[in-house]
């Protein structure tokens, strides 16, 4: 029987590190990606900004306050896409099993590939050493027998960071990285879990998952059940079977402001539509994903009656989905927008007999694209509507 092998692989501080590869002056400021307006949001953060504190999601407002001199530079999402369509091609020439979580990790299935790259370490530095000398991008690589185990483990060992956890020390490497950095355990299930005298991770596995269902729910009892015993609670496995785009971000502190998780969505519509203009696709339905501090987990879509054509079109999609399923105050874990029914092709299955608006902004940012492609740095005004 194959032994299961995982490997999670994240590129570290991306859009930091990719205007870094493009203005290499950028390498020692405290470097931030977002507008510099108070209003605006923080969409990534060098590890520089990490340290003083600075997170993504957080108000700009916030990061300037902790570091007055940080530079803040516009997001180029098409700029990020390519890329990241460069690591993943490579990601592919060692897995026929990808899947692709977000515009920066990945999953690959490793299962009975030692014959052609080595042991799962050896393998795992092999990517490394890959991805570096092709894309000058630097990545962190967990590997585990499960997809938890191979996730906790990039987050261990970061940046440039790579861990392998065997199926024997699971537990032993649960406890090593404790209750505060149990993947998917926020700060208020952090507080539920210290409330109900769980000090521990070993204190965690003492309770059975009846009753950890009683006491924290259903989704997150079962969750923790799991998870405290480094098993795979199925988190990832459930993608969609059908050709899919899609991005998510989980937040360091729960975000509760309508204003931040729809400039969070706006991005996130910017990056799964420039995906879509570099992989040459159209697709039908946008899907997001709201997941709250009890784990509970929402998938709403809509599915238009013509094609999806713009950033906008995906964002103002997006904004409805999340108001079917959000109300003003209630804190958000997670969000995720996603294009589904994913299909070739660069305009509409049926043409109309006058062109959408939206295929007219469509144009504009695969116009975008292609000038970013070229090296020529263009950062559009319409990504300034809601930061303004």
């Amino acid at each position: 029987m194959i032994e299961p092998v995982y490997f999670h692989v994240d590129l570290d501080a991306f859009y930091a590190a990719v205007e870094t590869l493009d203005h290499p002056e950028y390498a020692d400021e405290v470097l931030v990606i977002g507008g510099r307006s108070p209003r605006s949001v923080v969409a990534a953060a060098s590890y520089k900004a990490r340290s003083y504190g600075i997170h993504s999601a957080m108000p700009m407002g916030q990061a300037l306050r902790l570091c007055p001199h940080l530079l803040a530079v516009p997001p180029r999402m098409e700029r990020y896409s390519q890329e990241s369509r460069r690591v993943m091609a490579i990601l592919h020439r060692f897995s026929p099993s990808v899947q692709q979580i977000s515009i920066d990790e990945a999953f690959l299935d490793m299962s009975g590939t030692s014959r052609l790259f080595g042991l799962p370490r050896e393998a795992g530095a092999l990517l490394k050493e890959t991805v570096k000398a092709e894309t000058g991008l630097v990545i962190s690589v967990g590997i585990g027998s499960n997809r938890l185990i191979a996730k906790m483990a990039s987050d261990y060992d970061k940046p440039d960071g790579l861990c392998r956890v065997s199926p024997s020390k699971h537990l032993a490497f649960i406890d090593a990285v404790g209750l505060k950095k149990l993947w998917g355990v926020g700060k208020v299930t952090q507080r539920a879990i210290a409330e109900a005298g769980i000090k521990t991770t070993a204190d965690l596995r003492s309770w059975d998952e009846e009753r950890l269902k009683r006491r924290f729910g259903n989704s997150m009892g079962h969750f923790l059940y799991l998870a405290v015993r480094g098993e795979d609670p199925g988190i990832f496995s459930e993608e969609a079977k059908s050709r899919s785009i899609s991005t998510e971000t989980t937040f360091a502190d729960d975000i509760t402001s309508e204003e931040l998780l729809h400039q969070v969505l706006l991005s996130m519509s910017h990056e799964v539509m420039f995906r879509a203009l570099d992989e040459k696709v159209m697709a039908r339905t946008v899907a997001i994903k709201v997941r709250y501090p009890d784990f509970t987990t929402y998938t709403v879509q809509t599915t238009p009656t013509t094609p999806i054509l713009s950033a906008s079109q995906v964002y103002e999609h997006a904004k409805a989905l999340l108001a079917q399923r959000w109300r003003a105050g209630m804190p958000v874990r997670l969000i995720g927008v996603g294009l589904h029914q994913v299909y070739d092709g660069e305009r509409p299955l049926q043409e109309e007999l006058f062109e959408d608006p939206h295929e007219k902004e469509r144009k504009l940012e695969q116009v975008v694209l292609e000038l970013q492609k070229k090296g020529t740095h263009v950062f559009k005004a319409t990504n300034l509507k809601e930061r303004q």
